[in-house]
């Protein structure tokens, strides 16, 4: 891993600083009920970014990490579905689309706050297990867990159930935005002849450039596919035959798999049946060899659920699966060898770049096609702690907080040169430095939980 070339960051006065920085940003985005990613590009709170910040918040404020979560759980829908976003009414006008747009309050069993139609990755059940890891005060942290595990298992139970499309065992996303890597080079073949939406105007330009941001055709794209699926109803039910982006995403069922894991240590803690949950997890595990392993490349790639067509994107997407402790021994070691190849980390001073640097679609600035965000460098890290490569994970850490040290808490980060793009004072990425931070050099589960796991175990 040559590539990357940081020096270690001093764990003393520096690492004090950082810290004290990550924790003013999480202030400063604190609305008194949620924090947003930003003050300016985000001003509402969006899932898997308030799952992220609730793992940064256990590391210095137990009642607001719970207060971020249990919040967000509250605007779930009857389904189990948790909307990407709930929305400030305060400023309903200030991000597009905006609640007018999805039109939750005229769906069935839509809370009676103004969300999105749509979910992000499930990351929330490891964020409450983390919550509830680092807490001080233990009889509100088992109250707080106690509170979340019924609407966590129904949010996994939602996508399990009613997200396999046609029973293969993986859960589809509907659109990019659920994905949480929007303009992935994984989704362009999957994007190709869309019909594209009516005029509308993009809100996000007004705080970043846009050749930091998807392009008009992408967001018009968006539009298109977000329009289709209101126009649905949200039936999940009607997707195979009118909708047209249904795709299995790799990161996305990757942390479906450790959800269920966390979601069965979350099950034992409170003296309830971790099983259900692990055979859970078992099977995404054997549908995603199954289905999204490309042996070719090294690496797990997106598919149509409609046509079985697989991506052929090398994106940072493919290692997420790292999670998965039952990964075959070969598997694992032909996805941390593409890892650690000038593909990715080896080939540029800041890994993990979003796209493989040697692709002619890999762009060093614009959103998720190759800038580095710290929340999968986060994903990656855990994953290379549980395929046992903890001198990877070292180095995806050290990466990831020299990145912040340089050019502060940034939504993502050119890795070539370190410099800071998207918006500035971003809440995950002050959150998850506190969490790196919190686990030294040496991480361990009360760090980093990492449920215990029977590798030899069949299911």
């Amino acid at each position: 891993m040559s590539g990357y070339s940081g020096s270690l960051i001093s764990a003393s006065v520096g690492h004090h600083a950082l810290r004290r920085a990550a924790a003013g940003t999480l202030t400063g985005n604190w609305t008194g009920t949620a924090t947003l990613p930003s003050r300016t590009q985000y001003p509402h709170q969006w899932s898997w970014d308030s799952a992220f910040i609730a793992v940064g918040l256990a590391q210095v404020d137990q009642e607001r990490a719970q207060r971020e979560l249990l919040g967000l759980l509250g605007a779930q829908w009857e389904t189990g579905r948790l909307p990407h976003i709930v929305y400030n009414d305060a400023t309903d006008e200030a991000y597009f689309p905006g609640p007018g747009f999805w039109a939750s309050r005229r769906m069935p069993g839509a809370p009676a706050v103004n969300t999105s139609g749509i979910v992000q990755p499930p990351v929330h059940a490891r964020a409450a297990l983390t919550v509830f890891t680092q807490a001080t005060d233990e009889l509100s942290a088992r109250r707080f867990l106690t509170e979340a595990y019924a609407p966590l298992a129904a949010q996994n139970r939602y996508l399990i159930e009613r997200r396999d499309l046609d029973g293969g065992g993986l859960a589809s996303i509907v659109h990019p935005w659920e994905s949480g890597m929007d303009n992935s080079p994984a989704w362009d073949p999957f994007l190709a002849g869309l019909t594209r939406s009516r005029p509308f105007v993009r809100e996000d330009l007004h705080h970043v450039p846009a050749a930091e941001r998807p392009s008009d055709a992408d967001y018009s794209a968006y539009v298109s596919l977000a329009e289709n699926y209101r126009d649905l109803g949200y039936d999940d039910r009607r997707l195979l035959a009118r909708h047209p982006f249904t795709v299995e995403d790799p990161l996305f069922n990757a942390i479906l798999l450790d959800g269920e894991l966390c979601l069965a240590e979350i099950a034992r803690r409170l003296g309830l049946d971790p099983e259900p949950h692990r055979t859970a997890a078992h099977a995404v595990h054997r549908a995603l060899l199954a289905r999204l392993w490309d042996e070719e490349l090294g690496t797990f790639v997106a598919r149509d659920t409609r046509t079985g067509t697989r991506a052929t994107a090398a994106t940072v997407a493919g290692f997420v699966p790292l999670l998965d402790p039952w990964l075959p021994a070969t598997v694992r070691r032909r996805l941390v060898g593409l890892l650690v190849s000038p593909a990715f980390m080896d080939g540029c001073r800041y890994p993990v770049p979003t796209h493989d640097l040697r692709s002619p679609d890999f762009d060093r600035r614009r959103y998720w096609r190759g800038p580095t965000w710290v929340n999968t460098n986060w994903l990656v890290w855990i994953g290379a702690l549980r395929a046992g490569r903890a001198d990877v994970a070292r180095t995806v850490r050290d990466a990831t907080l020299e990145l912040v040290e340089r050019s502060g808490f940034r939504e993502y980060f050119d890795p070539l040169d370190g410099s800071g793009r998207g918006a500035h004072d971003f809440s995950w990425s002050a959150a998850l430095t506190l969490n790196m931070l919190a686990a030294g050099d040496e991480p361990d589960p009360s760090a980093v939980p990492l449920p215990a796991i029977d590798h030899d175990r069949k299911v």
